[in-house]
């Protein structure tokens, strides 16, 4: 297959619906693109059918385009990562991975425009985590959740408004950032450096202010990022949690028990912000980002370092400080369903407890002066307790 056939093959997979953000091949299946969340076949002329395993192979071989890093990575590890083209159209994210001994491949699109805070209509609480001068901010959730896409807004921001030097160590480097008051050096795993853990060695030595990395894998990145911000330097990561507390704890996870005071410290000095995330379907199509927001304050870092207890817990916190940015996901999505952006279905399915939202959309469908309950036609017993 050439660059040509499978650039256009991969051109009518993107304009096949209008709300594209990844392009699926798996052998067994059609081609597919996920639509508004929503995996959906693409129809091709000719017809595609059934991807075989050769067909699938084939398209891997040449997005990975004889590197041999890619190559070794992919026979070693079972999947490899890397970005890729599509010349005047898009740039994609790629993870090419065996399953059941055949190739699969998953194709991320990625915006061509830095996305802004304001044009993604984010929390206040996202202008107060880029005015931050040093510590660590992670951004949680699942894969495919936007965890990149808010943090490229957080770095516009800082390139806008501030004159700071900023590394990006990145796998692939999925938003290309110009250099506006800011000057940006974007590396990528492979290419530019070999481990998150030597990326960021070497950045401590380029005189950064902020440093972005792309995500905290494992101890030795988790210990580097600590010495970092405590140097004075800004560090934006992600982590695969979904809550501020499985955050702290999926961080002490990675050490040894009689470490975990001595890191438990190092967080609560550390720490600014914790940004939590999930994509959920609009009402009208698409979807839109629910956050849980967790900033740091005095009570904060006590229960880093102590931990929850009953009655202390970080939703406490972020339930009584909603004055000063901080929110918990099931306050946010009652919000969104008072603004009509998502139905009270979804508000219920996604919540962390089902009972706090069917409260609060109950209030909101209250004010509206809608029925908060689907029982009616009820009468009074006038017979009970008469003798007949």
């Amino acid at each position: 297959m050439k660059k040509q056939e499978m650039d256009f093959i991969l051109a009518r997979m993107l304009d096949s619906h209008d709300n594209v953000s990844d392009l699926n091949m798996t052998v067994g299946k059609k081609l597919q693109v996920e639509n508004s969340g929503e995996l959906v076949d693409v129809e091709m002329e000719p017809d595609f059918g059934e991807l075989t395993p050769f067909q699938t192979e084939r398209f891997a071989l040449n997005l990975i385009n004889s590197d041999r890093r890619l190559t070794e990575t992919l026979m070693r590890e079972g999947s490899c990562d890397l970005s890729y083209s599509l010349p005047g159209k898009a740039r994609f994210r790629v993870n090419i991975f065996s399953s059941s001994g055949n190739y699969s491949i998953v194709l991320r699109r990625l915006e061509a425009t830095v996305p802004t805070i304001q044009s993604m209509n984010l929390p206040e609480a996202f202008y107060k985590i880029a005015l931050e001068k040093n510590g660590i901010v992670f951004v949680t959730g699942a894969t495919g959740s936007g965890k990149s896409t808010s943090l490229a807004a957080v770095l516009n921001e800082i390139n806008e408004s501030r004159s700071f030097h900023v590394v990006t160590l990145e796998d692939p480097v999925e938003y290309q950032h110009p250099h506006k008051q800011s000057t940006f050096n974007q590396r990528e795993l492979g290419t530019d450096f070999d481990t998150y853990g030597s990326g960021l060695r070497a950045a401590l030595r380029q005189a950064p202010k902020v440093i972005l990395l792309g995500e905290m894998r494992d101890r030795e990145s988790v210990e580097i990022g600590l010495s970092a911000a405590e140097t004075g330097h800004l560090v934006l990561t992600t982590l695969h949690t979904v809550d501020a507390g499985q955050s702290i704890n999926r961080i002490l996870g990675m050490f040894d028990t009689d470490e975990e005071p001595l890191i438990r410290i190092r967080l609560a000095e550390t720490v600014r912000w914790i940004v939590c995330q999930r994509l959920l379907p609009k009402t009208v199509g698409g979807r839109v980002a629910a956050f849980e927001i967790l900033g740091t304050n005095l009570r904060v870092k006590d229960m880093i370092i102590n931990g929850e207890s009953e009655g202390k817990t970080f939703r406490d916190i972020m339930e009584s400080n909603r004055h000063y940015g901080m929110c918990t996901f099931d306050d946010y999505m009652i919000d969104l369903f008072e603004q009509g952006i998502i139905s009270e279905e979804t508000a219920k399915a996604f919540a962390t407890q089902k009972g706090v939202v069917g409260r609060g959309v109950d209030t909101v469908k209250s004010r509206r002066g809608e029925s908060t309950t689907d029982i009616d036609q009820l009468s009074m017993d006038k017979s009970y307790g008469k003798t007949i």
